[in-house]
């Protein structure tokens, strides 16, 4: 990875606007702007900057912070303390920030850090790390966190030196991965591991060697380290990215599949789609139209039957559901990712609205703005997104799996059966059903919702849940066995093919489906006798998820 020396921590403002171009390996972060697509550029090295308004923003949110706590104000995590603990009042400031006021909130917040250090499993990829880290960068960058400028800095910091913090990929339940966000918070008081440079040691040494000064956190630096959703979305955009690249190739899969059978057009003309509208139908059959371009099933063919199997004829529609949850999904992201998630919310500039009641009152400073309770935390639309993904994909790979067993039947195909090659005599496709079945039975129960389960903690306060990394967790597997069971559709169609080819060595294909077939066998070549499958299926699988 790309790293800075010299590091500049300070809050001087970058002579840099949100909207100017950088250089292609650096991205600007302004906690408004950021694309899913920059936050992989970062997870691949791209240097980080923070835009100069952002760095303003990050003061006047600061000092909004701490006036509030010099005038005594309610606030969680800062005045008082948080989950059941929030009727501890902290310390007394009513009027004054003592060095003993001071002295408790550092304590505080170095005690919140360790407490809450408490996830498990293996650690987390480093990419995904690096994509957490990039997140709350940028929502600290909106301006409504009040953290110490130089966490932000510290953020910046760990991106531009390869500095990685070891995060636990278990203990959340969604609402904010506060067991696991708090190990950044850690690193950054030099109380644990990273991974600098490529190998693992001691924050405070990786620290050292970059030239970097730990943390001392004060006021709401803790809480704003650890209570976001960072980690969580992190998993989701990974989710996202793999269900995008598998949906970008879904249309060809089918399309050859559609060519091994013989099978029929005319559920992907304009002229029956185009009167009943769902969204994304038109995308879908219109990129199945394009990929069969000149193929052998644009001529009337005496053995083509009128209407094949549902799981052909209905895949545009689980096409076109997949598209259309990808694309709720990539909404629900960038928004999350451009936005604070933070409790509570310091908002400078705040309006007054309902400020003539007292309750109101209490969150108001006065000409300034407020420090606001808030439920922003709440990941619960990206969960919700994730999960109709996961079952739209399901059905998708469902269909896959029907389509792949019509391919072995000779009374679909009209081909030998099992697809068994001239003088094959053994088993040929007939035993590795079994692999895509067992996939899709996996399928459908990770696409279970997961979003409302949960037990009630925290004394009963904490009684709500989204389980977001779970359900993202559920979604990048569910596209990953589906990769397998694309690929074993694929061995599938292109031994039809080429069946076909022996009986017909003109046969046409479309260009988009003779140019998969092509690169297919470059990878898996025809089966002339039985031999191991296992190895074709790792290729195929592999196949898939790099074309």
């Amino acid at each position: 990875m790309k790293t800075t020396k010299n590091v500049a921590l300070t809050t001087l403002a970058l002579a840099l606007t949100a909207g100017q171009a950088m250089a292609a390996d650096t991205v600007v972060l302004d906690g408004k702007n950021l694309t899913q697509d920059q936050a992989w550029e970062i997870a691949d090295g791209a240097e980080v900057k923070i835009a100069a308004q952002s760095a303003t923003a990050l003061v006047k949110s600061h000092e909004l912070l701490m006036e509030a706590a010099r005038l005594g104000k309610p606030v969680y995590g800062l005045t008082v303390g948080v989950g059941l603990n929030k009727d501890h009042k902290l310390f007394d400031a009513n009027g004054e920030l003592s060095p003993e006021v001071m002295k408790a909130s550092k304590s505080f917040n170095y005690s919140t850090l360790r407490a809450h250090s408490a996830g498990v499993g293996e650690a987390m990829p480093v990419s995904l790390t690096r994509v957490a880290l990039a997140v709350r960068l940028n929502t600290i960058l909106s301006g409504h966190t009040g953290v110490q400028p130089y966490v932000a800095e510290l953020y910046q910091a760990y991106l531009n030196n390869d500095i990685t913090p070891i995060i636990p990929s278990k203990g959340t339940v969604g609402e904010a991965d506060i067991l696991l966000s708090s190990h950044v918070g850690l690193a950054m008081i030099g109380e644990w591991d990273v991974i600098y440079k490529g190998e693992r040691m001691s924050s405070a040494v990786a620290m050292k060697k970059a030239g970097i000064k730990a943390l001392d956190p004060v006021g709401k630096d803790a809480l704003s380290i650890l209570s976001n959703n960072s980690v969580g979305v992190a998993y989701a955009m990974q989710g996202y990215r793999d269900a995008k690249h598998l949906l970008a190739v879904s249309p060809a899969v089918f399309s050859l599949s559609l060519e091994g059978l013989n099978g029929n057009v005319s559920p992907f003309l304009p002229q029956t789609n185009d009167i009943r509208p769902f969204p994304f139908l038109k995308q879908a059959t219109s990129e199945i139209r394009n990929d069969l371009m000149g193929s052998y099933l644009w001529d009337a063919n005496p053995e083509r039957p009128l209407q094949d199997p549902l799981s052909y004829r209905t895949t545009a529609y689980t096409f076109a559901s997949a598209y259309k949850a990808l694309a709720d999904l990539d909404q629900v992201i960038d928004i999350q990712i451009n936005h604070s998630d933070d409790n509570p919310g310091v908002i400078v500039g705040a309006g007054v609205d309902y400020g003539n009641n007292s309750q109101v009152s209490k969150y108001l400073v006065e000409g300034k703005g407020g420090v606001f309770p808030t439920t922003n935390f709440e990941p619960l639309p990206v969960a919700l997104a994730v999960q109709q993904l996961a079952i739209a994909l399901t059905h998708v790979s469902h269909n896959s799996a029907m389509r792949t067993i019509h391919l072995s039947d000779d009374h679909f195909t009209r081909l030998p059966r099992f697809l068994s090659a001239p003088g094959n005599n053994g088993h040929a496709f007939g035993a590795i059903q079994k692999t895509f079945v067992d996939m899709q039975v996996r399928n459908k129960a990770l696409a279970n919702p997961v979003s409302f389960d949960g037990i009630a903690i925290a004394g009963n306060i904490e009684d709500t849940f989204t389980n977001l990394k779970l359900a993202s967790d559920r979604l990048i597997q569910i596209v990953d066995n589906t990769n397998v069971m694309y690929g074993l559709e694929l061995m599938h169609s292109t031994q039809a093919i080429d069946l076909r080819k022996l009986a017909d060595k003109d046969l046409k294909q479309g260009e988009t489906t003779k140019a998969m077939y092509e690169a297919f066998r470059k990878q898996v070549p025809f089966v002339s006798v039985d031999r191991p499958f296992t190895p074709d299926i790792e290729a195929s699988k592999a196949f898939i998820a790099q074309y």
